[in-house]
């Protein structure tokens, strides 16, 4: 019998055994659940300023953690060789949500803040967030997330509660570049308008050439943002060619810095990355 994962759109249909789309999560015992579970590939004491987040206790410090997989296939993955593998071709170390949670206290005199879940998609690691997040709630430690935010809303709403701030990109305002990566917008605009309602939020876009850098898609997706509310920090970041994408340049400088002139006509506080 074929069990179905609700952790996120694909709704991958697992036999006992199988691992799904995002090579993170397996049909265990009858249901289906994170197979990273606490399956360390990274692991860093971070600048919060790197997630990004510029707005969200400027000058501090979190406890950066990744695992292995996602949900989505950009073929200009930045961080493909944790993001598009799966268990048996990562190194990676097991901690517990205890050990976890210890270290970040541990790393409160250092700047430390809090544990940011990042650097592959977190959230196929669902149950490895929520229970961390609990555990760093009752310590007195903030959780951040950064994430692409393709979740399904009924497991996005259970995390909402423990999140304090969310990075989430929105790799564009287009369908058909969704559907090239492998997801929809429809569900990434969801996940920015629920998690706004309660967390300090900033978005990442990063621009690709000839993929999402035309003038009126910027227009559009920072208008999007602003009626929302028109001071969500945006980060317009500089593409590098990576992956599958390596026979591409690298995004101009000039086209970073206009398009983010684009977005200020609309937006409070926009940013540029990687520049």
């Amino acid at each position: 019998m074929k069990i179905e994962c609700r952790v996120c759109p694909h709704r991958c249909k697992l036999e006992e055994g199988q691992v799904g789309f995002c090579r993170g999560r397996i049909c265990k015992g009858g249901k289906v659940v994170s197979e990273n579970y606490g399956k360390v590939t990274a692991m860093a004491l971070d600048p919060i300023e790197k997630k990004p987040l510029y707005h969200y206790y400027p000058g501090s410090k979190i406890l950066s953690v990744g695992s292995y997989g996602c949900n989505l296939r950009c073929p200009f993955c930045q961080n493909n060789e944790i993001s598009m593998s799966k268990n048996s071709e990562v190194s990676y170390s097991q901690i517990s949500c205890q050990s976890l949670v210890e270290k970040a206290c541990d790393l409160i005199g250092r700047g430390n803040i809090g544990i940011a879940y990042t650097y592959n998609e977190p959230l196929i690691g669902f149950e490895f967030v929520k229970d961390c997040g609990e555990l760093a709630k009752k310590r007195g430690l903030k959780n951040v997330v950064v994430t692409a935010g393709y979740i399904c809303e009924e497991p996005l709403r259970e995390l909402i509660p423990l999140i304090d701030a969310f990075n989430i990109d929105l790799k564009s305002f287009s369908d058909d570049f969704y559907k090239m990566v492998k997801g929809n917008l429809d569900t990434v605009k969801n996940t920015i308008k629920i998690a706004a309602k309660s967390c300090h939020v900033e978005i990442t876009t990063l621009i690709v050439p000839g993929e999402n850098d035309r003038v009126e898609e910027i227009k559009e997706l920072s208008k999007w943002i602003s009626d929302i509310r028109p001071d969500i920090p945006l980060h317009i970041t500089r593409f590098f060619p990576r992956w599958k994408m390596r026979d591409k340049d690298a995004t101009p400088i000039e086209t970073v810095y206009h398009l983010a002139e684009i977005a200020r006509q609309n937006l409070k506080y926009v940013y540029v990355g990687n520049c």
